[in-house]
């Protein structure tokens, strides 16, 4: 007989590592800090605000834009002709050196962009899909290959040596892996994990940022053999072995065709699906959940915008922004469950407070006193609310 699955933390903690979070009545102190997957990834030159995850990685942003009050005039670039309206480029070069113009006094400061910025950013708005770029999707190394056997119809994942564990054999049986295509165009990667043969519900799972399915399935085991419910997960666009490039819109279309996939090749229906997102993963689940009626929605560390975790003044809605959650999930119907960390160090826990006063059905929340970004996992409550949410509250709702 094969070993048993490994623990839900297995894939998260390094050997000789104490599994803290493993039971459910674990203390509600501070963890160490977790050996997350996204740790041993590489960074591709990119800058972030956050040393981790699965997450939403943004480019560090400045505290405050000061005004440029001494800069010298002189004749700007054909970049920033091209991008400045006329006449604010004939003030400027008839300014003498050292003057401010009055639009760049401290008084004309909103959202912490001056006057001249703000009218470049509405004159020639950047291109949403840009800005998401710019946001940090940070897709790993890939970390598993999928072979195709010679009728085509059965794939096969094999792990690499960069996975932190190797599957036994009753793993490997519980694991079913596809391709889908999207409608635009791309190739995904899908795994159905049936981690319960009286699973009620599916949950599909939409992973964070700087992992692939082969770094996620090891928990994916654990988790669903602990809440007793089958996971459906998928990569990304660009990630693991799914083709193209990470973009918002290919979120939207990766997600859509998995809950096609869900619901076609396995005939589950949407009455017994649980959509979860995990940081970024909240992006497409919150889009999918204002479409279509499930059984309920998990959010695990969302956010409500991208302009919102690159400048935390922001009040408001943009339409260059990207990521807008906070405008989607008043749409949705479904049961609403957020999960946060309280010392959520790259998407502020202000996030999930601002997403839950959206909500049409929200339940109570879980506010992970204490926790980051990457460990609410390993904290006792995460599980044991996950479990009361699953077995008990969705029967009444």
């Amino acid at each position: 007989m094969g070993r048993a699955p490994q623990c839900l933390l297995s894939a998260r903690i390094g050997p000789g590592t104490p599994a803290r979070g493993r039971g459910l009545a674990a203390p509600a102190q501070s963890p160490p800090s977790p050996r997350h997957p996204a740790r041993a990834t590489r960074r591709r030159g990119r800058r972030s605000i956050g040393r981790c995850s699965g997450c939403l990685a943004l480019p560090a942003a400045p505290a405050r834009v000061q005004p440029r009050l001494t800069q010298p005039a002189r004749r700007p670039s054909s970049s920033r002709r091209r991008a400045a309206p006329r006449a604010a480029l004939r003030e400027r070069a008839r300014r003498p050196a050292g003057e401010a113009p009055e639009a760049e006094r401290p008084d004309w400061k909103m959202n912490n962009l001056s006057f001249s910025e703000l009218c470049c950013l509405f004159c020639c708005p950047p291109c949403p899909g840009k800005i998401a770029s710019k946001l940090a999707f940070l897709p790993p190394d890939p970390t598993y290959t999928l072979m195709c056997d010679e009728s085509g119809s059965r794939w096969t994942l094999h792990l690499s040596e960069r996975a932190d564990w190797q599957y036994s054999s009753r793993e490997k049986d519980a694991i079913e892996c596809f391709m889908t295509r999207t409608s635009k165009g791309n190739r995904i990667a899908c795994m159905f994990v049936r981690c319960s043969p009286n699973a009620k519900y599916t949950l599909l799972f939409s992973h964070g940022n700087a992992v692939d399915l082969g770094q996620m399935s090891s928990f994916y085991i654990g988790l669903g053999s602990r809440i007793n419910c089958n996971i459906f997960s998928y990569d990304y666009s660009g990630y693991g072995a799914s083709s193209g490039k990470p973009t918002e819109k290919n979120l939207y279309a990766d997600i859509d065709a998995a809950w096609v996939a869900l619901r076609t090749r396995y005939g589950i229906r949407p009455e017994n699906v649980i959509i979860y997102g995990q940081s970024i993963g909240t992006v497409p689940s919150v889009d999918l959940a204002a479409r279509y009626e499930s059984a309920a929605v998990i959010l695990h560390s969302p956010l409500t915008s991208g302009m919102r975790v690159a400048f935390p003044d922001t009040k408001k809605t943009y339409c260059f922004d990207a990521f807008p959650n906070i405008d989607k999930i008043s749409k949705i119907t479904s049961p609403v469950l957020i999960i946060h960390g309280t010392e959520d160090e790259v998407i502020d826990f202000s996030h999930g407070l601002a997403l839950f006063e959206r909500c049409q059905r929200p339940v109570e929340p879980l506010w992970v006193e204490g926790a980051g970004h990457n460990d609410v996992e390993l904290y006792g409550q995460y599980l044991e609310r996950l479990k009361q949410f699953v077995s008990q509250e969705l029967v009444n709702l």
